[in-house]
């Protein structure tokens, strides 16, 4: 190079800052990308926002109109155990295709001014739709504070004529406590007019889990929804299907269905790897403790409203709403792999979430 050519040596240094460039990006590349503890990742163009966990997917809000109501879907246990059905939207090999409106995890009512907000789903024929109601997905925000990323959701509960009724302000947050993933699930809502929840056994919030989490059954069964439509539960091949209940009050199985409890664990094995969902009661919502809709074949739901059904006649609610009134359902989900989740571990769930 010649030093009195000052295009030559431009040339050179313009070489030198390539060479330093290319030699920062190869060592970019190669530096681990940091991975944040939880991420929400918003897909708009698919009404979709996925949730990950230590850079794993865990969960994913979906908000398409094609939807009765928004649902989270699926859900990942830490070591890749997919808890929530497939059908209807991804339906699996073996596993009952039964009440299509049991989407994931969801929160809805059976009976709200009349309208069955719960059973409704593409199964409903046109003319029968007046009978029903929708949930409608109107915004969302991801904030961020000293407790991490949550999402906040805005909905309206309308009629089938598009008339508003509830107006819903939920608060998820998501995160890993000690070995387990949490949803945490705040719910406002707020009467655009007078509204009642008559007594009735579907809600509020439900799970319908994996097969494997089933409880095993040897007999066909029918269910009746509040407009009497019915459901045959066929009885499947019941390998690998290990799910068992159990509530804070010590029922078992088919027992805790219909009773009162501060919580309820279901657990069972999925491909050899221990299982639990802890679904947890907070003081503060109405009907405390809360009945449980728990069902051998996979549905997990907690209702509060429910108590006429659930007492048979001993107890009844009537729970009503004033127009500009409002209230607020809060509820832990606890998912724990690689071993059983213990009682005591629950009771430390609960007052980590209570307090």
């Amino acid at each position: 190079m010649n030093p009195s050519n000052p295009y030559q040596s431009l040339q050179h240094k313009t070489s030198l800052l390539v060479i330093a460039m290319l030699a920062y990006g190869i060592l970019m590349a190669q530096k681990p990308t940091e991975v944040k503890p939880v991420e929400l990742i918003p897909h708009p163009q698919d009404s979709v926002i996925d949730v990950y966990i230590d850079g794993r997917p865990f969960t994913s809000y979906r908000y398409t109109q094609k939807l009765e109501k928004p649902v989270l879907y699926p859900i990942v246990s830490a070591h890749g155990k997919s808890i929530t059905r497939g059908f209807p939207l991804e339906p699996r090999p073996g596993e009952r295709i039964d009440h299509p409106h049991h989407v994931g995890l969801w929160f809805n009512y059976g009976d709200v001014n009349g309208l069955d907000f719960w059973n409704n789903s593409s199964a409903i024929a046109s003319d029968q739709l007046i009978h029903y109601g929708k949930i409608f997905h109107d915004a969302y925000q991801i904030v961020e504070d000293q407790e991490g990323p949550a999402l906040k959701v805005q909905c309206t509960w309308k009629d089938h004529a598009g008339q508003a009724l509830l107006k819903e302000s939920t608060i998820f947050r998501f995160k890993k406590d000690r070995d387990a993933y949490v949803i945490d699930r705040l719910t406002t809502l707020e009467a655009l007019q007078e509204v009642s929840f008559e007594d009735n056994k579907e809600g509020v919030l439900g799970m319908r889990v994996a097969r494997e989490l089933e409880m095993p059954s040897n007999k066909p069964d029918l269910f009746t929804d509040a407009q009497g439509n019915v459901t045959a539960i066929k009885v499947l091949d019941n390998s690998n299907v290990t799910g068992d209940y159990l509530s804070s009050e010590g029922l078992k199985g088919d027992a805790v269905w219909g009773t009162r409890g501060r919580w309820v664990r279901l657990a069972g094995t999925m491909e050899g790897m221990p299982v639990s969902i802890a679904i947890i009661d907070h003081p503060d919502n109405v009907g405390y403790p809360t009945y449980w809709h728990a069902r051998g074949y996979g549905l997990f739901a907690a209702n509060p409203l429910g108590q006429a059904i659930f007492s048979e006649g001993k107890e009844a609610l009537h729970f009503k709403l004033s127009k500009g009134e409002s209230t607020t359902f809060k509820y832990r989900i606890v998912i724990q792999d690689n071993r059983e989740m213990t009682p005591q571990q629950i009771e430390q769930f609960v007052i980590d979430f209570t307090n």
